[in-house]
């Protein structure tokens, strides 16, 4: 197969998940590759997803390297096989590779979690209030970039909006709910647009209020996007030097406790649409 100038997130991820199943079995690179009659270069790009691998190989891989879990190679040969040229891909070259990466990533989600403390989650938000959030970034985005952004913020919807939607529950600190980053008009039309999501049976809005004792987990925003099987999980975290994807196993197993404790620290959903209703009057 031809070599990728730049794979997707997913690419590398079926890369790096093979090359744990062989570091896991005591293997080398060469050792690898003369199993399947190549070198040790083109087993490197293998495992960084620069270049493709057939479902043949990859349950040839699986085999040698005694992995006996079915769920998860059928699960890796899903993603060898994946030819997916999604709605996003009008965007490459246009947006930060970083913002298709999170769209493929939710568009193979089984389900999807989301943390927030200062923002309302981008699958919630209107476009007016996308574009507020967008627009205030430093150095400012000309124009026709700005609206390129919120209509992909838009676009990404799609997970929760479509005949076949991922099941998606989020929780939502109350600082995100009253903080106006648009006018009053805005900001109540974005708590409606909250209270409309939150009908669907799929969706599930949690609340925590401000005056919740005892509460010190406002770090941990993130999102966790569930996979085909749990070694397939990533959690996506915004940091300095840009956006991460997070999928050792020991961090999700970190990653799905700190979204337990959220869960316990919030108020139940029908109370949390209750309250959110409550803010509505208040504007």
């Amino acid at each position: 197969m031809a070599r990728r100038k730049q794979p997707t997130a997913r690419q590398e991820r079926l890369g790096a998940e093979l090359r744990k199943l062989r570091e896991a079995a005591g293997l080398k690179g060469r050792e690898a590759a003369a199993l399947l009659g190549t070198d040790s270069a083109q087993m490197s790009q293998i495992e960084f997803g620069t270049a493709g691998v057939s479902e043949e190989r990859v349950r040839r891989l699986a085999a040698h390297y005694a992995c006996t879990d079915e769920a998860f190679i059928d699960a890796l040969v899903a993603m060898a096989a994946d030819r997916t040229r999604g709605w996003w891909e009008e965007y490459r070259g246009l947006l930060p590779t970083p913002f298709l990466d999170l769209s493929e990533l939710e568009h193979h989600a089984t389900y999807y979690w989301d943390v927030n403390f200062l923002h309302v989650p981008g699958l919630l938000q209107t476009e007016d209030y996308a574009r507020s959030i967008l627009g205030h970034r430093v150095p400012e985005l000309p124009s026709n970039e700005l609206e390129l952004r919120v209509r992909h913020r838009m676009e990404r919807k799609v997970v929760i909006q479509d005949p076949e939607p991922i099941p998606y529950e989020t929780v939502i600190h109350e600082a995100a709910l009253r903080i106006r980053v648009g006018d009053r008009p805005a900001t109540r039309a974005q708590l409606v647009r909250i209270l409309d999501v939150s009908e669907a049976d799929h969706v599930t809005v949690r609340v925590i209020p401000f005056d919740l004792d005892g509460f010190a987990g406002a770090d941990s925003t993130m999102v966790y996007a569930g996979g085909a099987v749990p070694k397939l999980d990533t959690v996506v975290r915004d940091a300095p030097s840009g956006t991460a994807l997070i999928d050792s196993d020991a961090q999700l197993g970190r990653f799905r406790t700190l979204f337990r404790r959220m869960k316990a620290s919030s108020l139940e959903p029908e109370r949390s649409r209750d309250f959110i209703h409550s803010l509505t009057k208040e504007l």
